[in-house]
């Protein structure tokens, strides 16, 4: 093994590996995957000199612990959180060098649910159809990080890494998600597209990389029964038989049977990586239509 590598100390709830994903294979049942928040891990990699693509690491609340082999730049960025060196406080939001040897220990995230964690060079794990990302749902790419795993870095890039703090999007009191109509609205009673606009909504707790589940007023069928399988989008919003909408997300399947009511635009999406339970979502209607 490289010493442009890290051994992990503390994997976390769940840390992945994750980049801009693969686009471009559902019709081979594999799913986009990457960062939830691909905004914020852009950030980050700019930070420590990566160009956007490169792997970082994705945390799940209660952040990860990582002990680098050689010398890096590391920024930490997404869900503020802390973050110390061998115990002493370093920036959040800015790119720090972490000596060889000295253990990185991100903290639970303060606000929002997901943190970025940027190597210069990348985290150089094997690239599975053009990405390095873990995708939950297909078990393609790196496994999810657990104690004592050792991860390659990759070349330092060219780019020089920024000390400087950079402006991060704050984490929204109350996620909005501006909607357009899908293709199985006519599935719901009258009422029901406008119910979706006026109703409240929480994130619920069973929300994971494949889908943000809220809680609150089902939407009533008109159809019963269910659909053969058809293609899923990002951002679909599918609806079960317990008529509570479903945002599909990164790592959502490709086909589903159940009724998309609508889509969510998938700028709003990376709002949604960072929304806890309990979060109040409100869904705007964008398109025409609304019955």
């Amino acid at each position: 093994m490289t010493e442009r590598a890290f051994t992990v100390v503390r994997a976390g709830a769940l840390t992945t590996v994750q980049d801009r994903g693969r686009a471009g294979y559902a019709h081979l049942g594999v799913p986009r995957s990457g960062a939830l928040d691909p905004h914020a891990a852009a950030l980050a990699n700019r930070l420590v000199g990566n160009g956007d693509g490169a792997a970082v690491l994705e945390t799940t609340l209660t952040g990860c612990a990582v002990r680098p082999r050689c010398a890096v730049a590391v920024a930490v960025g997404g869900a503020p959180c802390p973050v110390t060196v061998d115990g002493r406080p370093a920036a959040w939001g800015a790119a720090v060098r972490v000596p060889a040897g000295a253990v990185l220990d991100v903290g639970a995230a303060g606000r929002g649910l997901r943190s970025y964690v940027a190597f210069a060079g990348g985290v150089a794990a094997e690239a599975v159809l053009g990405s390095r990302s873990t995708d939950l749902l297909s078990g393609l790419g790196p496994a999810p990080l657990v104690d004592g795993a050792v991860l390659a870095l990759g070349a330092q890039p060219p780019g020089r890494a920024h000390f400087e703090a950079a402006p991060w999007p704050g984490v929204p009191d109350e996620l909005v998600l501006r909607v357009r109509w899908g293709p199985r609205a006519d599935w719901f009673a009258d009422g029901a597209l406008r119910a979706l606009t006026s109703r409240p909504y929480r994130v619920s707790a069973a929300s994971n990389r494949i889908g943000l589940r809220v809680q609150g007023p089902p939407l009533e069928r008109a159809r019963a029964g269910e659909l053969p399988s058809e293609g899923m989008v990002l951002g679909a919003v599918q609806v079960p038989p317990d008529g509570l909408p479903v945002v599909f997300l990164a790592d959502h399947p490709t086909t589903g049977g159940y009724p998309v009511v609508a889509v969510v635009h998938e700028p709003d999406l990376a709002a949604a990586a960072q929304a806890r339970p309990g979060t109040p979502v409100r869904f705007v209607g964008a398109g025409a239509g609304v019955r």
